[in-house]
């Protein structure tokens, strides 16, 4: 069988885990291979990476769902493992499957095996070459929606082999269990234990129709907004009582309802019907601002800003494909971003 520049990559990688019994040792010795075995090196390592999966998912359900397999295809992989080493790598306890003491050691080593062979595929195919496979990003809906998916086009041109799925959803879904590489989170994160990287950030401001403050007046000062009609956003991040600033002073204001929305659509959808104020990002209604359809009240007043994380799941590192996603995706944030001028129709008539 041929041995492709992509092959040679893996084959590198797995001569810097194979070992000799232990899982401790299995990285110290370099094997010699032969066209006979390199089939059966390149299963070993999809094997590991399998058996990362298990670890970061915490069974063999979860894994097969993240990887799209069988279930019992993911056991007989980390069985295999265990019959090469002969030694045991999980426990099934009340929490689930727990790494063994040889299992965590094999763990790190393994996961970084698998991280580094992203990187060495990449090198070895040329950066212009583009990535492949499936990419899983997480984001709240309306955020995606006006931020990220119309602008998609010249990412998917660079990267025509590569899958990317957005799993829309203003809620703080478990990474780990959807198989979630990357989530675009906003606000303040929950999880102090979550790797994160700050890439954007915008101000939150107090906003209406003109017809709704035609029909009811513009409050003047922070006190006279909960004589009003609002919109709330009921999700972490949202809220109905907000401390805003002018020179120095300290005021709150209340929004009163009556409504509320768990998710930043409904949100839009009720303040462009004209039912009241609410309290939003720039982002949540960028078009309408820019527009005139939709008017900051309080321009005096400064509400607390809003940052956008990208949150990697607990315990993995981003690989090579969803640190370029990251990447692309705060140039969009950027004023005047080029990447925003070209839109997704141009993908798919290119």
């Amino acid at each position: 069988m041929p041995v492709t520049p992509r092959m040679k990559c893996w084959k590198s990688i797995i001569s810097c885990v194979k070992g000799v019994g232990d899982a401790r040792a299995w990285a110290t010795r370099t094997p010699v291979f032969g066209n006979d075995d390199w089939r059966g090196e390149l299963d070993r390592l999809i094997a590991m990476q399998t058996f990362v999966c298990v670890v970061e998912t915490g069974s063999f359900t979860a894994a097969a769902r993240r990887l799209k397999i069988g279930q019992p295809a993911v056991s007989k992989a980390v069985a295999q493992l265990e019959s090469q080493m002969s030694v045991r790598l999980l426990l099934r306890s009340t929490r689930g499957l727990m790494p063994t003491e040889a299992g965590a050691a094999f763990y790190e080593g393994a996961r970084r095996a698998v991280q580094e062979a992203d990187l060495a595929e990449l090198a070895a195919r040329g950066v212009g070459a583009g990535f492949t496979g499936r990419l899983r990003v997480c984001a709240a809906g309306t955020f995606a929606s006006l931020h990220v998916l119309p602008y998609m086009g010249p990412f998917m041109r660079q990267h025509p082999d590569l899958k990317v799925e957005f799993v829309l959803d203003d809620r703080h879904i478990d990474l780990v269990e959807e198989g979630i590489d990357v989530a675009l989170r906003m606000g303040r994160l929950c999880d102090s234990s979550a790797t994160a990287k700050k890439i954007g950030q915008a101000r939150r401001l107090l906003v209406a129709t003109p017809r709704y403050l035609d029909a009811f007046g513009c409050p003047w000062g922070p006190d006279e907004v909960a004589s009003h009609r609002s919109i709330v956003y009921s999700q972490p991040g949202g809220g109905d009582v907000w401390t805003v600033r002018q020179r120095g002073v300290e005021a709150s204001i209340v929004l009163s309802g009556p409504l509320y929305s768990t998710a930043a659509q409904g949100v839009r959808a009720a303040v462009l019907a004209h039912m009241g104020l609410a309290v939003g990002s720039e982002w949540m209604f960028a078009p309408e601002l820019e527009s005139g359809e939709v008017r900051q009240v309080l321009q005096d007043w400064e509400l607390p800003g809003i940052d956008l994380w990208a949150v990697f799941p607990t315990g993995r590192l981003a690989n090579a494909r969803t640190r370029a996603f990251i990447e692309y995706a705060s140039h969009l944030l950027e004023p005047r971003s080029h990447c925003r001028e070209t839109r997704s129709y141009e993908f798919a008539s290119a």
